[in-house]
């Protein structure tokens, strides 16, 4: 009682040859004849830049890649798997803070600061680092200050909706003074 099904539509001699090559491993093989517009193409070589639907490109390892103004900040983000220093192999999840401080994986700087110890440099290179630190920290403060001192605020809108007036305004003096007060403290948690 079965009823064998046979196709209902006969492949064509381009299909049949399209399975041929995807079968013989040519996939990029023609099986017909395109009729129409044909755009020029440019072969480029490995380290070329060129510049094509207002993007730039270049081809690295074989591989065409879009260069973007982020490229210098992925660069130095990505951890590399060896390290530089040693060239043993780096653990993201040890590695990734040191690698972004000191370019070298965490044997590497317990080694260099091991060194620095036994020749009793330690503690400038410590209070260096600790005062860069705070040095970034008091330009941060400030450059929010001032950024903040700048937005003209004079209104404000509620949760229903209505627009507030407010008049005054932040005590300009103060707010200096204040900021003078933070950095004289933090100037003096310096070593």
């Amino acid at each position: 009682m079965s009823k064998v099904q046979g196709l209902k539509k006969q492949f064509t001699e381009r299909d049949v040859n399209r399975m041929r090559n995807l079968i013989q491993g040519k996939h990029g093989e023609k099986v017909g004849q395109g009729v129409g517009y044909s755009k020029s193409e440019k072969h480029y070589k490995e380290g070329d830049v060129w510049e094509a639907d207002g993007r730039k490109w270049t081809i690295k390892d074989g591989i065409k890649q879009n260069i973007t103004k982020l490229d210098a900040a992925k660069k130095a983000h990505m951890m590399p798997i060896f390290c530089p220093s040693c060239g043993s192999k780096m653990h993201v999840d040890i590695d990734k803070a040191y690698y972004n401080l000191h370019k070298k994986c965490l044997n590497c700087v317990v080694k260099f600061e091991h060194e620095l110890r036994k020749a009793g440099l330690y503690e400038a290179y410590e209070a260096r680092i600790i005062n860069s630190d705070i040095d970034g920290f008091i330009n941060d403060i400030k450059s929010y200050i001032e950024s903040q001192l700048t937005i003209s605020n004079n209104s404000y809108i509620t949760e229903q909706g209505d627009v507030e007036k407010w008049v005054g305004g932040p005590n300009i003096e103060k707010v200096y003074e204040g900021l003078a007060k933070t950095i004289e403290h933090l100037e003096s948690l310096k070593k």
